[in-house]
Formats: structure tokens, C-alpha cells, sequence
């Protein structure tokens, strides 16, 4: 069955919900944890994004983030590639360190965003690791209880919900969350209200579909992209899934890789299979290209390029 895709807009909040393969630990000690905490760091100033909660797990992470103009998969996708990376490498190992795609209910913040703040930060009382949510140091309740400083987090948002006041609007939080201490699994919060994918009444649900109605773009499909890189490419599409590592075609093949990934509604799986290359080696592409722009102004501004043309492409198809 097909996924159903992301949904993004320009200021779109998620709660979004990051796992372990099969279940195993993400963090073995507290230097791991710095290190996520540092890619969150990065990722906000890289992608214009704004967090507003996290909780770090032993074998999960929930997050509350949102968006500019860029998309949320790309955020979560260069942080859980770069976070697997470093694990990786740490320890020692090779493989999948989450389990598949990261999870990302859209919701409604005006009427959800400070409850999920108090479910997050409760999520360690809730498995039994600590009795208390200040008693949990990988979480943001710590700054928002004034008692940590963390300049990338963006607290101020839901402080205003309890009052104008800093001072005042702390210990209204702080009291907030203290009354949800008996709180129980809140399913909602997991699989949503709407379609599994959005969390929020019915009329956030209209305004939703009439704000994509205003930013509609038809959605590319996987052949358009191949044959769009390879016309820039001079190759042909079949070209792609010949052996060997010519550089013209691996290049094509990591080009598309990333613009597959930054569609939500397309799968380097199937990018995998039309090219007979392993899904690992097809995502390994996709993400050197990346941390090679990083460094080369270069080839970053031909990516932007390629991606301006995409866009056109669609916009004209449409």
C-alpha cells in the first residue's frame, strides 16, 4: 500500500516521533545525547525551523517542531543521517540505526502545542524513570522552568499562553505540568484525530485543506525526476542501472537520490530497484551529496539550481 504523503505548509507544527530499529537503545551514554542535541542545534539554524519541546528516550525521541518554507523531511533527514553516522562510528558498527521513517502527526498548536509540551516532558514519569519531569535532564522542561539556557529552543510561544509575564508565566507553567503527573497514554498524541496524520478538530481540518488548495503544486512523480537529471546528465534513464561506478552516472544517481528525499511522497525504495542498487548505497548517496555541498559553494549552487528547475517543472506542469 502506498504511503500517504506528508503534509507542509509555512508554519506547520509537528509532534514528531523518532525510534529505534527494533526497539534498541539510540543513546548508550550522555555523549551521545549531547551530540543529538547539538545536530537539533544545527538543524534550526541550517533549515529555518523552529523546535518548541524535545525529550530524549533511551530508545526514542519526540519532538515538537515547526516549519518555514522548508519541509520537515529534510530537517529529520539530515539529522538522523548525521546522528547514524556518528553513532555508527563511535561504536564501531554498520546498519540502520531508527526504524524507517521518523513518525510526524501536523497539529493544530493553537488548541494542542501546550498540552504536547506537558505530555513530552512527562514522558519520563509516564515509563517509570524518574517521578518527577525535572528530574529528567534530557528534556527541554528544564528550560522552560528557567533553570537551563538553550538559545535554539523556542519556549516563548507557549510561556505566552499562561501569562505576559516570564516570572508569572513559569510557575503557571511549572503548575501546568505538575497537575498532569497522573496523566495517561494519550493516543491522540501518537495516531491523531484526523486521517493518521493530522491531530485537530474538524475545522482544522478545513483550513488545513484550504491553505493547501492556496499552495498547490502537483506532486512529480519518480520518472519525471530520473529523466529530468538525466537530461541534465546526458544520459539516458536506462543508463542508470548499468554496473560499475562511472562518475556521470553515480553523480545522476545521488542527485536524484536527494530530490527523491526531499519528496514526501516518494521512496528511495523505489529509486532502489529502478536503478538495481542496494537501498543503503542509493541513501549513502543521497546524504554524501549533501555533506559535500556543505563544504563546496560550488556544487551547492548547482544543487540549487537543479532544484529551482524542479520546482519550475512542476509549477508548469500543473
Amino acid at each position: 500500500m502506498a504511503r500517504k504523503p506528508r503534509i507542509h505548509f509555512p508554519s506547520a507544527v509537528y509532534h514528531v516521533m523518532l525510534r529505534g530499529n527494533a526497539g534498541q537503545d539510540i543513546f548508550i551514554d550522555d555523549a551521545d545525547r549531547v551530540r543529538f542535541l547539538l545536530l537539533l542545534q544545527e538543524g534550526t539554524e541550517r533549515f529555518s525551523c523552529r523546535i518548541h519541546a524535545f525529550c530524549l528516550m533511551s530508545n526514542h525521541v519526540h519532538l515538537a517542531v515547526q516549519v518555514g518554507e522548508i519541509p520537515l523531511s529534510r530537517f529529520m533527514q539530515n539529522v538522523s543521517f548525521r546522528y547514524t553516522r556518528y553513532f555508527n562510528t563511535r561504536k564501531g558498527i554498520n546498519g540502520h540505526l531508527f526504524q524507517g521513517r521518523y513518525k510526524a502527526l501536523l497539529i493544530d498548536a493553537d488548541n494542542y502545542l501546550v498540552e504536547l509540551v506537558r505530555y513530552l516532558h512527562l514522558n519520563p514519569v509516564r515509563a517509570g524513570m524518574v517521578s518527577r519531569a525535572e528530574q529528567h535532564p534530557w528534556s527541554s522542561h528544564l528550560a522552560y522552568c528557567g533553570r537551563e539556557s538553550l538559545p535554539w529552543l523556542t519556549t516563548g510561544w507557549v510561556l505566552a499562553q499562561f501569562s505576559g509575564k516570564v516570572d508569572e508565566a513559569v510557575k503557571r507553567y511549572v503548575r501546568f505540568v505538575t497537575d498532569g503527573l497522573g496523566g495517561e497514554y494519550r493516543k491522540e498524541f501518537h495516531h491523531g484525530t484526523q486521517d493518521g496524520r493530522l491531530l485537530g478538530d474538524d475545522r482544522f481540518a478545513e483550513e488545513l485543506m484550504r491553505k493547501l488548495d492556496d499552495n498547490y503544486h502537483r506532486q512529480i512523480s519518480l520518472q519525471e525526476i530520473i529523466e529530468y537529471v538525466c537530461r541534465l546528465y546526458a544520459l539516458q534513464p536506462n543508463e542508470l542501472a548499468l554496473p560499475g561506478k562511472k562518475r556521470n552516472r553515480s553523480e545522476a544517481r545521488s542527485v536524484i537520490g536527494l530530490l527523491v528525499q526531499e519528496q514526501d511522497h516518494l521512496s528511495l525504495t523505489e529509486l532502489a530497484r529502478f536503478t538495481r542498487r542496494e537501498l543503503s548505497g542509493v541513501s549513502y548517496g543521497a546524504n554524501r551529496l549533501t555533506e559535500r555541498a556543505k563544504d563546496d559553494k560550488v556544487l551547492a549552487s548547482s544543487l540549487e539550481v537543479i532544484r529551482a528547475g524542479l520546482f519550475a517543472l512542476m509549477a508548469n506542469s500543473s
